[in-house]
């Protein structure tokens, strides 16, 4: 099996359509795929008709947003149904505060000579309920102030930076049970990417173990093999699961792996895919 649980369509931040997800995947091989759109599964319907003509297992998942001790963590539900009054109020309200925050970056763009960055950023988006910091990162680099996506993080837009700004998401224990409601299971997306302390780190898995959290992604977009193997005995010490995914959004990001294509993950790992139907 080829088995890619993490990427996204142009209902958040992707390039690709839901039906082009799918295409794509099962053009690279994949015979396991979660569409995880930020905050929505509006692309869930589209996809699994795709699914069902390319002839791949699609599993309905969505990636959420979590403030947690200061900090953005990202939560991927897996097997979730999209029908949960409980989840989709979450997913909602998660969506309603985007808009004021791009306004709040943006004013923060303008201070260091950067004009035009709400609507600038606005006419990328697809769908404007969904704009994202890579929606403003993308705007930064069309419009010539940075080189790259990565770039801008960097600069302006990473948690810290000079045009960052702090919002409020769903608090851990909410989203963690809004998914169990919901019938999935909890995800941590791409630990490795948090800059974080060990005992942060430990801290945080503790937090997610405690309310319900099942699983993390021991691979995710880019990562090594030492983040693999580093990650699977995290998840072997805290009895998580282990899920993978390519994090796609578009092609040469520099986050994102290849869409449908995750590495195998090391042997002491439990896969989290042998439980989405249990």
């Amino acid at each position: 099996m080829s088995i890619d649980l993490h990427c996204h369509s142009t209902v958040s931040d992707g390039a690709l359509t839901p039906a082009e997800v799918v295409l794509r995947a099962s053009a690279n091989g994949c015979t396991l795929l979660a569409l995880t759109d930020h905050d929505h599964t509006g692309g869930l319907a589209a996809a699994h008709a795709q699914a069902k003509q390319s002839g791949i297992t699609l599993i309905n998942g969505a990636e959420i947003s979590v403030s947690w001790r200061g900090r953005t963590i990202h939560i991927v539900g897996l097997n979730i149904s999209p029908e949960d009054e409980v989840l989709q109020t979450l997913l909602g309200r998660l969506r309603s505060g985007r808009l004021q925050r791009l306004q709040a970056i943006a004013d923060k763009l303008a201070k260091k000579g950067i004009s035009d960055a709400y609507e600038g950023t606005l006419a990328l988006a697809t769908n404007i309920d969904m704009v994202t910091r890579t929606h403003i990162a993308d705007f930064l680099v069309r419009s010539g102030h940075v080189n790259k996506k990565a770039d801008a993080f960097r600069k302006y837009l990473g948690d810290g930076k000079s045009c960052s700004v702090k919002h409020q998401w769903a608090e851990l224990a909410e989203v963690v049970t809004a998914i169990r409601h919901a019938g999935g299971i909890a995800v941590i997306a791409h630990p490795m990417r948090y800059e974080l302390s060990a005992t942060a780190r430990r801290n945080l898995f503790s937090d997610f173990k405690a309310c319900g959290g099942e699983a993390i992604e021991v691979h995710s977009g880019r990562s090594n093999l030492n983040d693999r193997l580093n990650y699977a005995l995290l998840a072997q010490q805290f009895d998580f699961l282990a899920s993978c995914g390519s994090d796609f959004h578009r092609d040469g990001d520099f986050g994102g792996g290849l869409l449908g294509c995750c590495p195998e993950l090391p042997p002491i790992c439990k896969p989290v895919w042998d439980h989405l139907a249990d």
